[in-house]
């Protein structure tokens, strides 16, 4: 009885963390999605207001506001379910851990185009799910944590192909650059997130 009222206890902080990250997953996508409405009735005139411009002053401010646009409808139905999964599976981890992955993402992403992006405006959420993408791969090395390497394997197999995303030479209609740049900001998070083991033979009460 006890060990079954344990068990519930155990279970319900995971059942709330997961309600919330559909919450906060969900609600991000559904901005998107409204984001996306009122950018087509403006026939997307927004996405040269706000979308990203390469080695301009005025597209330091666009890292804020260039991964909430799209090219057109497409376009953000192909980041859709993968940032649905991928965002839920990182915010499993905590609000800290979701906030951190996709900052780091979102900035990685555009520093990158800044620097080195095309002469094309570039718009699109594409960097965050890379970003994700590679923190879910690379932090169970981190953390040399068994289940979330499991878990690497599992999406790198059903999702792997997507990292020729941040080659140059695969498709020139997309922002490899975004691509890349977000990847390189998951990897980040997930190293600034990696927890501190203790070295073996150490004393002494643990950091927090």
């Amino acid at each position: 009885m006890l060990d079954a009222f344990r068990g519930e206890r155990r279970r319900g902080p995971t059942a709330a963390l997961a309600r919330q990250g559909l919450l906060v997953v969900g609600s991000f996508v559904l901005l998107l999605y409204a984001i996306e409405i009122l950018n087509t009735l403006m026939l997307h005139s927004l996405n040269g207001v706000f979308g990203l411009r390469p080695r301009t002053p005025g597209g330091l401010l666009d890292i804020l506001t260039f991964p909430l646009l799209h090219a057109n409808l497409a376009h953000l139905l192909s980041n859709t379910l993968p940032l649905i999964i991928f965002g839920f599976l990182v915010f499993l981890s905590g609000l800290r851990v979701f906030v951190t992955a996709v900052a780091s993402s979102w900035l990685g992403s555009g520093v990158v185009v800044w620097l080195i992006g095309g002469l094309n405006v570039t718009v699109g959420a594409s960097g965050l799910v890379f970003g994700l993408f590679a923190f879910l791969l690379v932090r169970g090395f981190f953390n040399r944590n068994w289940g979330q390497i499991l878990l690497s394997v599992v999406l790198f197999l059903a999702y792997g192909g997507i990292l020729f995303g941040v080659l140059p030479t695969v498709a020139g209609y997309v922002s490899w650059q975004a691509h890349l740049g977000g990847a390189g900001g998951g990897v980040l998070a997930a190293l600034m997130l990696s927890r501190r083991r203790p070295r073996s033979g150490t004393s002494g009460p643990a950091a927090p």
